[in-house]
């Protein structure tokens, strides 16, 4: 059953690629979050098929991959934040140090993430709810830093659009996620949280549709 979650899942983010990229009026840091769909419609995808590429050192590899796309491609949802504030005509957002210290501190979620978790990472099988896929044989020791860290960004900036432009769906979308994430989902499903994560990219994609369209009236 997961693993067709997780094929809806792969389909779901091309087609927030597709119907994004359709209705783009610009290039603009807003534009990152094709990035970060990239990075998940691949993750997706090596979970999806984890089971029929059989347990190796081809699939080890394939989702050493993944880790890595996360540490590069996650923090882009911070240019992705400073975006949407510029898009919606935030003032202070126009000055040229918000823009250095947004891609300052992209840079370090992705060196933190870098050296903290993902070099150096050791990868163990794990199979459950149908699914086959590597993971890290490290315990997870608390909350991601950097996705807790993205996160707070993503919450800041969507208070701000629904304060200044009346637009709430990039908080409601960031809210879902962070509680999604912090919560524990009595399911039996190894895909719970990729839901929400799937409702906060979805969210995303339509403030960035919202924010060009509204620029361009």
């Amino acid at each position: 059953m997961d693993t067709l979650l997780y094929f809806l899942f792969t389909a779901a983010y091309m087609g927030l690629v597709i119907g994004g990229l359709r209705r783009q009026r610009s290039w603009n840091f807003m534009s990152f979050i094709y990035l970060v769909l990239l990075g998940l419609i691949y993750d997706n995808g090596m979970i999806a098929l984890g089971k029929f590429i059989g347990e190796g050192p081809l699939l080890e590899n394939l989702s050493l991959l993944r880790f890595w796309s996360h540490a590069f491609l996650t923090p882009a949802l911070v240019l992705f934040s400073y975006g949407a504030l510029q898009e919606a005509r935030v003032e202070w957002s126009r000055k040229r140090i918000i823009g250095i210290a947004a891609i300052f501190y992209t840079a370090a979620l992705i060196i933190a993430e870098l050296l903290l978790e993902t070099i150096g990472m050791e990868l163990m099988i794990e199979k459950e709810y149908g699914v086959l896929r590597y993971v890290s044989a490290d315990p997870a020791s608390g909350p991601p830093i950097m996705v807790l860290l993205v996160s707070v960004v993503l919450l800041a900036a969507g208070a701000i659009l629904w304060k200044r432009r009346g637009w709430k769906w990039m908080l409601v979308g960031a809210v879902v996620m962070t509680i999604g994430s912090a919560v524990p989902i009595p399911v039996e499903s190894s895909a719970a949280t990729n839901a929400f994560e799937l409702f906060l990219l979805a969210a995303l994609v339509s403030t960035k549709v919202h924010l060009e369209r509204r620029h361009d009236t």
